[in-house]
């Protein structure tokens, strides 16, 4: 008896996760590869179609135009957030008084509400009534339409998001900042290299890894852009905010074309993991 409950014990102490992960994991990825064959509208039973989600998703301009859109904001995004992130870090590990506050301040736009954040930068963008707008109007310049104009709204929304997750990015570099050791600066003060000398030879190569791990994490975080349009421009003007996350969501949830939003999300899926995978290629490198 004894033996046996030893071979049952690790089988139970395992099944949780196991049950776990086939409930809210293998179930859903499973069903949704199905379901991209299928027509659905949730209320109608399921009609097989085939292969004709796949030939209308290639033919779909639109998400062809969220898909650019999503690379747009991560052009723009991504780099922003890198460098802003990695300036205030280097200010924020200096001796500096009040250092825990400013920590605190900037990290607190992560743990506020995502719908609050972009509500609050809705009206700072307002055409007619937002702050910014208001000072351009003091010192004599025309008012922009920050969200308005189908030009720079999805740079604004870019902004907007960097200002959001900047905080927890500082973190990071902190972190890496802190491992870099104190004595390769000392060796580069006795040979008299420059502040910058310093940064460029010594402080990137060394924080490399959370560099790469900031890219990947923001890459990520930008393709499931979704709460920023949806509230601040609904995905306009003329669909030039329009994410990929929102287009399927609205596909699957606005027009219940379930099988088609499945086949979206797929293809969008591989679409991240290509990304990453080239970005590990390019970015990361051993120090």
């Amino acid at each position: 008896m004894m033996k046996n409950k030893r071979k049952i014990l690790p089988y139970l102490l395992v099944s949780p996760y196991i049950i776990h992960f086939m409930l809210f994991v293998a179930f859903p990825v499973i069903f949704s590869i199905v379901l991209t064959f299928h027509k659905w509208n949730i209320i109608a039973p399921m009609e097989f179609t085939g292969f004709a989600n796949y030939i209308r998703l290639f033919k779909d301009k639109t998400f062809l135009q969220s898909i650019l859109n999503t690379l747009l904001f991560l052009i723009i995004h991504i780099p922003l957030q890198i460098v802003v992130a990695l300036f205030l870090a280097e200010i924020l590990n200096q001796k500096l008084k009040f250092k825990g506050f400013f920590r605190a301040a900037f990290f607190l736009p992560v743990i506020v509400s995502g719908v609050v954040v972009t509500i609050l930068w809705q009206q700072l963008y307002g055409f007619d009534t937002g702050l910014l707008n208001r000072l351009l109007i003091k010192v004599g310049l025309a008012k922009i339409g920050w969200l308005t104009d189908p030009n720079i709204a999805m740079t604004s929304i870019a902004v907007m998001a960097t200002w959001k997750n900047v905080g927890l990015y500082i973190v990071l570099f902190l972190v890496g900042l802190q491992t870099v050791p104190p004595h390769y600066y000392e060796a580069a003060d006795l040979e008299g290299a420059s502040k910058m000398q310093k940064f460029f030879k010594i402080t990137l190569p060394m924080i490399n890894p959370t560099i790469f791990m900031v890219v990947i994490l923001s890459t990520i975080g930008g393709f499931s852009l979704f709460i920023e349009p949806y509230v601040m421009t609904g995905g306009g003007p003329l669909n030039s905010t329009i994410s990929a996350v929102l287009y399927i969501y609205k596909q699957g949830f606005f027009y219940y074309h379930m099988g088609y939003s499945a086949t979206l999300g797929l293809f969008f899926a591989l679409i991240i993991l290509t990304v990453v995978f080239v970005q590990k290629k390019f970015v990361e490198r051993d120090t």
